[in-house]
């Protein structure tokens, strides 16, 4: 499916299929379900259908993809939304771990979030993580848009953190995605990407 990266994602309009693949695959399914399971009527999540031992199976979730919808002029309502919805997590006492547009469905009348995608990186943790990785995925994919961070964060309701923080978490993320990329294909492209990456974030200034 579009806008899927590390794992293998396939849906037929009814059912979502990922099957997980890379370093710690059966981990991962295993935190995304019981994720998915837990979180099912307190935050919009797809509903888990069946689970096996590589791969998670959900109902389907019709919606417009967030990063569709932010390069469709949509960026003020996505990012607001995207405040909104992190406090609410947050307010549960998790991180998303991966949070963004990029794991988002909205209603596109509304604006409002249909679903909240890929927790397989969620766990118990400190909320500049999400605040940081929204940014990240901001100012890397979307960087024509920075200006409307300030609605993330604005509709974002809790402290936020320092830029020397944020950036402190970023650089901290890609340096996860390196080691993960590593020991999935040594001195492969995935590491190469994320070493680029990372020497872009550190740079950055507010």
């Amino acid at each position: 499916m579009k806008h899927g990266y590390t794992n293998s994602t396939v849906g037929d309009g009814a059912l979502v299929v990922k099957c997980y693949q890379g370093p710690e695959a059966a981990f991962r399914l295993g935190t995304e379900s019981r994720y998915l399971r837990r979180l099912r009527g307190r935050l919009p999540v797809p509903r888990v259908h069946q689970v096996t031992s590589t791969s998670l199976t959900t109902r389907f979730v019709s919606g417009a993809h967030g990063q569709d919808l932010i390069d469709e002029g949509h960026g003020a309502e996505v990012l607001a939304e995207c405040g909104r919805v992190l406090s609410g997590i947050h307010r549960l006492g998790i991180v998303h771990g991966d949070f963004g547009p990029q794991n988002m469905l909205f209603d596109p009348a509304t604006f409002r979030t249909a679903a909240i995608l890929d927790w397989e990186w969620a766990h118990p943790g400190r909320p500049v993580e999400d605040l940081a990785w929204c940014e990240w995925i901001i100012r890397s994919h979307h960087p024509e848009h920075v200006a409307l961070l300030s609605r993330f964060f604005a509709a974002y309701d809790g402290p936020v953190p320092s830029w020397e923080e944020r950036r402190e978490a970023m650089v901290a993320r890609c340096r996860d995605l390196i080691d993960f990329c590593a020991r999935w294909e040594p001195g492969g492209a995935g590491e190469k990407l994320w070493y680029e990456r990372l020497d872009t974030t550190a740079a950055w200034t507010e």
